[in-house]
């Protein structure tokens, strides 16, 4: 029964993955950047744990930590759909400002409806969602470590983002006062 379950999440995040590298071609254009050495390394921490998620060589394989039956690979199945899905809310509404670097946009503003209101980091926390459930379908050692990696990766990377924000966009300080970073309901430290 684990295969079926690693097949459909599989094409659950093939999907997300191709539209979203289509999508990136509706953005705007940038005015400012990071320098691409402040976030590198946690681009490759996400990168390696993405593999590690996703690994199927033997070697890597390891023993399953728990059976995967019926319920909780579906209802896995659903948290990959629904983490996708909120990452994609967020994408949406943020339109032309997306950028998956750390950039600001021409007319960029802080942008605290929809998603944003509920988290600073929708589309992070929609991704880590997705493969805190692939982690668990996998229900190996390396796939636990590839999401440990992932999420980290994403957190650190929201980090330096967070700063540049602050340097390049008014308002951005009470806005992160309000609203979580990446877990929901969470309330940030004062």
């Amino acid at each position: 029964m684990l295969g079926i379950f690693f097949i459909v999440a599989v094409g659950l995040w093939a999907a997300w993955f191709v539209t979203w590298h289509i999508a990136a071609f509706w953005r705007g254009k940038p005015t400012v950047q990071a320098p691409r050495r402040e976030y590198r390394l946690h681009f490759v921490m996400i990168a390696l744990g993405f593999f590690l998620l996703f690994n199927a060589l033997p070697s890597l394989a390891g023993p399953l930590l728990w059976p995967v039956g019926p319920l909780l690979g579906w209802s896995m199945e659903a948290l990959t759909l629904g983490g996708i899905l909120f990452a994609w809310w967020a994408r949406i509404h943020l339109g032309t400002l997306w950028s998956g670097g750390i950039e600001r946009m021409a007319d960029h503003r802080v942008v605290d409806s929809g998603p944003y209101a509920l988290v600073r980091h929708p589309i992070y926390t929609g991704l880590i969602a997705a493969a805190a459930a692939m982690a668990v379908i996998r229900a190996t050692p390396w796939a636990l470590l590839g999401l440990v990696l992932f999420a980290a990766g994403f957190a650190l990377k929201a980090r330096v983002e967070e700063r540049f924000l602050e340097r390049e966009v008014g308002g951005y300080q009470g806005y992160r006062a309000r609203v979580p970073m990446i877990v929901p309901f969470i309330r940030p430290a004062r």
